[in-house]
């Protein structure tokens, strides 16, 4: 019998990984599909009057088969791709596509949906069953719905091509990145690396077949972390030329012609959805409601953040005239630079902070031991349960008097067939009405230190890690009735604003002094050295603004392109668009250029990149709130979950801040954060 054809039996019902084998997705799949079709189909041929228990309560009850598939296989296919992965979602692209709309444009359900959401104010429903008939009147709407048959013949066209278009683009993304991995022969090209950096870029190589060499794996963004400490000026301009050559070299994984295509199929459909373009289609049904709402924000923080991009510039090259360089700074050269202008302005040493962060006093001291003094929740590793990859561990989670939340899945360490960055999904979530616990799990790309190597993680490696944690709380604290509103099933705008909040523990001195110790010798961190990090907390942000607020309006430029104009060359346009915007300096590099820009073209933050800045203004004047009313403690934790976590996707997120916070968000606390006033 297929795994998939029935709930887990495990616990938490946590997906049967032993038992699942590659013949299992592609029936599962299709069995899937044509099971939910038949259950809309049934929705729509009710020949009862249409009433919330009879429509809408169904309709979330549907798809639950589909739903266990899916989810298993879209994070093995992100996580532990294969050829056989690969060749599998490529076939079920259009299929896919096919059955999100065979459900969002069923003319029969639409017209139940719009009959249950047109007499909503006389059901007497909860407040979360009102919330779910307005959702689910708005997404269909959204989707084209209410289009004419001809019209919806052509979106499902439209949405064919871009399913199969996005994951060509990321299976091409992968491929790149594998290849362009930089290969070294000599060990000295590698110094300024501490020894389990190297001794992982051994490993790399060793698993390529490449023993005696060493090679150094891309990281999603342009900028790699080593920029930082490479002393070979020609090494790190080899692996930043190598992170930017991603989708654009020709040959079967060049990305340019699926960028153009992207952006004009989905210009296409934004107009036949009756919008002047994509950014506005999306923009629609999120908290920032419009295109130039999105361009408002930025535009006030793109000026002010190139200004210091340009005197952090004119500081680094002063080092490297002070020194005799007798060159320019050029973009390879920043993140060095500013590593010595950090350690001469402020003492701080980010390869000297490696060995206070351990990755199991992160996890274990830091990461959980926050959520312990902020939730009371506890976490017990069961060593007994087996996830998709031996290095992928299993973490129960308890409520303080030993009730179950869930289980909480990390995959920390990187390797070829895993996709760049660090994310969160849901293998199983959460919903009263199925009865369902919350599985959710964490990848992160740490390149992994040879055998019986401490993992020692960099500042910005931990702090990931407590970002993502903070996508898992929220997946695992969301106490819904329906499985639609599920975890981080909110806003896209709004999605980031609980990891970012979890970030601020990283440094809070309860948590830095439980886990931060020496892996040597045992000491604490000193205080004085945590002064100095937190004294440096705005240093370079002219850099890390600009950097991101390039992407962020590059996906803008993209999505703003109207059905009548053609794009012809890829270069040409990011150029311009980045001009435009005042943001077009060599030396900082956008984060992501658009081949290699997954956020926007591999799928689920096109036209909305801006979300991590515009989540930040909550982020931000939340941690403000923290400081103000007495920082890490149980009554803080329990407000913030209570108002925020809990509430999920159930309620209208930016009322649920207001709830939380007493007020709107203000934006101060974001620019002084940022060096911006």
């Amino acid at each position: 019998m297929n795994p998939f054809s029935r709930p887990s039996t495990l616990p938490f019902r946590l997906p049967p990984f032993a038992e699942i084998t590659e013949e299992h997705y592609r029936p599962a799949f299709l069995e899937g599909m044509a099971e939910q079709r038949a259950e809309v189909a049934a929705i729509g041929a009710n020949p009862e009057p249409p009433t919330f228990e009879n429509t809408l309560l169904p309709l979330e009850r549907s798809g639950q088969a589909f739903s266990r598939v899916a989810e298993v296989f879209f994070n093995l296919s992100s996580s532990h791709s294969s050829d056989f992965t690969n060749a599998l979602e490529e076939e079920l692209a259009p299929l896919l596509a096919a059955h999100a709309d065979a459900v969002r444009l069923d003319p029969a359900l639409f017209a139940r949906i719009a009959a249950v959401h047109e007499q909503r104010d006389a059901l007497g429903l909860d407040p979360e069953s009102r919330y779910l008939v307005e959702r689910y009147f708005t997404e269909f709407t959204l989707a084209g719905a209410g289009l004419s048959d001809e019209d919806k013949a052509i979106l499902r066209d439209l949405n064919a091509r871009l399913g199969v278009a996005g994951t060509r683009f990321e299976k091409n993304l992968l491929a790149d990145t594998n290849d362009l991995a930089l290969v070294l022969d000599d060990v000295a090209e590698l110094d300024g690396l501490s020894a389990g950096e190297i001794s992982a870029a051994a490993l790399a190589a060793e698993s390529r077949g490449l023993a005696g060499r060493y090679v150094i794996t891309l990281v999603l963004p342009t900028s790699h972390p080593y920029l930082a400490q490479l002393t070979n000026r020609g090494v790190r301009e080899r692996l930043l030329a190598a992170s930017r050559a991603r989708g654009i070299r020709g040959g079967v994984h060049d990305n340019r012609a699926l960028v153009l295509e992207i952006t004009a199929l989905r210009a296409a459909r934004a107009r036949l959805l009756g919008f002047a373009n994509h950014a506005s289609a999306v923009t629609a049904d999120e908290t920032a409601k419009t295109p130039d709402a999105v361009a408002d924000l930025l535009g006030r923080l793109a000026p002010a953040a190139a200004r210091n991009a340009l005197a952090e510039q004119a500081d680094l090259q002063t080092v490297i005239d002070s020194e005799g360089g007798g060159f320019t700074l050029a973009a390879w050269d920043w993140a060095f630079y500013t590593e010595k202008v950090r350690r001469a302005r402020f003492d701080v040493d980010s390869q000297a902070l490696r060995p206070y962060f351990d990755v199991e006093r992160v996890l274990h001291d830091g990461v959980f031991y926050a959520a312990t003094s902020l939730y009371g929740v506890t976490f017990t590793e069961r060593e007994d349960l087996v996830a998709w990859h031996p290095e992928a561990r299993v973490f129960e989670v308890a409520e303080a008097d030993g009730s179950p939340v869930g289980l909480y899945i990390l995959d920390l360490y990187t390797r070829d067939s895993k996709r760049g960055g660090a994310w969160m999904n849901p293998l199983v979530s959460q919903s009263e009405l199925l009865g369902t616990p919350a599985v959710v799990c964490n990848n992160l790309n740490v390149p992994k230190p040879a055998p019986g190597e401490p993992t020692l993680l960099s500042y910005d490696e931990a702090t990931t890690l407590f970002h993502e944690f903070g996508h898992a709380l929220h997946g695992l604290f969301a106490r819904v009735t329906y499985p639609k509103f599920a975890g981080t099933s909110v806003y896209r705008d709004f999605v980031e604003f609980p990891s970012q909040v979890n970030e601020m523990w990283l440094l809070w001195p309860e948590v830095l002094a439980n886990f931060a110790k020496h892996t040597v010798t045992g000491e604490s961190m000193p205080h004085e050295l945590v002064d100095r990090i937190r004294a440096s907390a705005t240093f370079n942000e002219g850099f890390l603004t600009s950097e991101y607020l390039a992407a962020a309006l590059l996906d803008q430029a993209w999505h703003l392109i109207d059905a009548d104009t053609v794009v012809t060359d890829v270069a040409e346009f990011e150029a311009s668009a980045l001009a435009a915007a005042g943001l077009a300096n060599e030396a900082v590099p956008t984060r992501y250029a658009s081949t290699y820009f997954a956020h926007t073209f591999g799928g689920g933050y096109d036209a909305g990149y801006y979300s991590y800045i515009w989540s930040e203004v909550l982020d931000a004047d939340t941690v403000d709130w923290f400081t103000e009313n007495g920082g890490l403690s149980r009554e803080n934790g329990e407000r913030f979950r209570q108002h925020v976590l809990a509430v999920g996707g159930s309620a209208d997120q930016l009322a649920a801040y207001r709830d939380f916070r007493g007020r709107d968000a203000r934006i101060q606390p974001l620019l002084d954060r940022r060096g911006l006033t």
